[in-house]
């Protein structure tokens, strides 16, 4: 494993809706089309910041 891989914050789903200001249903959707990735540990999907960071400079790109 990476150190950045070892150090990743992963944050639940709730989390992510509160830094998007999305609700949970657009976030599940968002995961579903890999548009953001998650991993999911035991029965918790977990998003890393990393992805939800590339998601938004995603959308910025597209914006410009």
């Amino acid at each position: 494993m990476t150190t950045a891989t070892t150090t990743a914050e992963l944050l639940t789903v709730a989390e992510v809706m509160t830094r998007l200001k999305l609700g949970r249903s657009k976030v599940y959707d968002l995961i579903r089309s890999h548009r953001l990735v998650s991993i999911k540990i035991d029965g918790s999907r977990r998003i890393p910041l990393d992805s939800v960071s590339s998601f938004i400079l995603g959308q910025i790109e597209e914006a410009a």
